[in-house]
């Protein structure tokens, strides 16, 4: 899975920084990995001009891909994400494995979420709020994680995104805001119901109060 190629071409075409990026995969073997990647920026909803008439800007909907291949795994999207992180500079991963939200007594609120994590308006917002094809198959494992339940992560990145010079000191980047090397970072194994936080950025300054 080419995860940091695509993401990368994305933010050379949309001209735009990061908030962040998540992904999300039902709990089922050979299923695809679904990539979200959430931009900070605004755009004018119409090319209408009315004179003394302010057009009000919308925020820019999110971009979705899918990566899909034989024998896709868990541990296998967990390391192409790991990396991704990595080299856009990211301080951590996190990632999470959510039950079924179609079971009797699961919470509304989980079902929601699940929406959520899928790309689905669950809002009801009325304008367009995701960008990309493939809405068939966001819907089919949007169904099939309610039943199985699925895995989601989420980092914010520094490279290409809006967090140059805000949180923890990294030493680890780049001019840039990336990392050059692989990352040393290994996946760790499925833990149902956790919430597994990769920390990937380092300082070596001592800091005094």
């Amino acid at each position: 899975m080419q995860i940091f190629d695509a993401v990368s071409a994305q933010i050379s075409a949309m001209g735009l920084p990061l908030f962040a990026v998540s992904a999300t995969r039902a709990e089922w073997p050979d299923t695809p990995l679904l990539l979200f990647l959430h931009w900070h920026g605004f755009r004018r909803a119409t090319p209408l001009q009315l004179e003394g008439v302010p057009m009000p800007a919308r925020a820019v909907p999110s971009s979705a891909l899918k990566f899909e291949g034989p024998g896709l795994s868990t541990a296998a999207a967990d390391a192409a994400l790991l990396d991704t992180a990595w080299r856009l500079g990211a301080w951590q991963l996190e990632r999470q494995q959510l039950r079924a939200c179609s079971t009797a007594g699961a919470p509304e609120g989980e079902a929601f979420a699940c929406r959520l994590a899928f790309g689905d308006n669950a809002a009801g917002y009325p304008d367009e709020h995701m960008l990309g094809e493939h809405l068939d198959v966001r819907r089919a494992q949007m169904e099939l994680a309610a039943r199985r339940g699925y895995l989601q992560w989420l980092f914010q990145p520094v490279k290409g995104g809006v967090w140059a010079g805000i949180g923890p000191l990294d030493d680890s980047l780049g001019a840039d805001g990336g990392r050059p090397s692989d990352c040393p970072v290994r996946p760790l194994p499925s833990a149902p119901g956790k919430r597994v936080v990769y920390k990937l950025g380092h300082h070596n300054q001592l800091i005094l109060p």
